[in-house]
């Protein structure tokens, strides 16, 4: 399995960036994992948009799904530009009714739900979900395709859940709002440490710190969490690719 960062700032994009995007592949399927502000033009520095094979969404905040309408106008245009009809499924849960129903677009893209007590299969890809605390209804994955794990926390404050949830991962994606001496859990948000307190846990070989803040240095973030876990620590960043070694 490969990843690509398309997006991860939190709340909104920074210039030329953008919000939560993460492109898996595997057995030439491409799954992409939320679709915030700006992601559909930075993905297409990676794939056509005819390319993408199904789209996943944590849950309904803008800064994860602010481009869903642009990419179903996307997938409608091209299809006719092409001359090939491909209906793009769009997976995610049900908690907010209204907003599931607008991921149906003509032929262009249809809305399939998730339920969270129910592993998912994507093409290569096995999901489970987990709960996250957060003022919406939201989900962190764990996704599989049987050679390499990757969970992703979504958006949430600090949970114990996720310490077992992410257990023996390859790769951890938290996010990390806030740096090691603030509290962002009144807002459903992480800071590094708690971050890297549940990559320590779970005995995951590497760590991604992601949805990051708009202000102070995100060298810190890294340096906070190198403090609570003993394995690898990056930073998120447009185009930063991850697969299995």
């Amino acid at each position: 399995m490969k990843l690509k960062v398309i997006g991860y700032w939190g709340g909104f994009p920074g210039p030329n960036e953008a919000t939560s995007g993460y492109l898996l592949e595997s057995n030439g399927f491409r799954l992409l994992v939320d679709c915030g502000s700006a992601v559909l033009s930075k993905l297409q520095e990676t794939v056509a948009i005819e390319e993408l094979d199904a789209v996943i969404l944590s849950h309904y905040h803008h800064d994860h799904m602010a481009d869903i309408g642009p990419l179903q106008y996307a997938s409608y245009v091209t299809s006719f530009i092409t001359g090939s009809k491909k209906t793009i499924p769009i997976y995610a849960h049900t908690f907010d009714q209204a907003a599931f129903a607008k991921l149906t677009y003509k032929d262009a893209t249809k809305g399939i739900p998730y339920e969270a007590d129910q592993p998912l299969t994507i093409g290569p890809f096995e999901i489970r979900f987990l709960r996250t605390v957060h003022p919406v209804p939201c989900f962190a994955m764990r996704i599989t395709d049987k050679q390499s794990t990757i969970v992703y926390t979504a958006d949430s404050s600090f949970q114990e859940d996720f310490i077992p949830f992410s257990k023996g991962a390859d790769l951890l994606i938290a996010e990390s709002s806030y740096y090691g001496n603030q509290d962002g859990s009144s807002a459903g948000h992480m800071n590094c440490k708690e971050a890297a307190a549940i990559a320590q846990g779970a005995g995951v070989k590497q760590l991604i710190l992601t949805h990051l803040p708009h202000f102070g240095d995100h060298e810190n973030l890294v340096k906070e969490a190198n403090e609570q876990f003993n394995g690898q620590v990056t930073l998120a960043s447009s185009g930063l690719e991850w697969s299995k070694h």
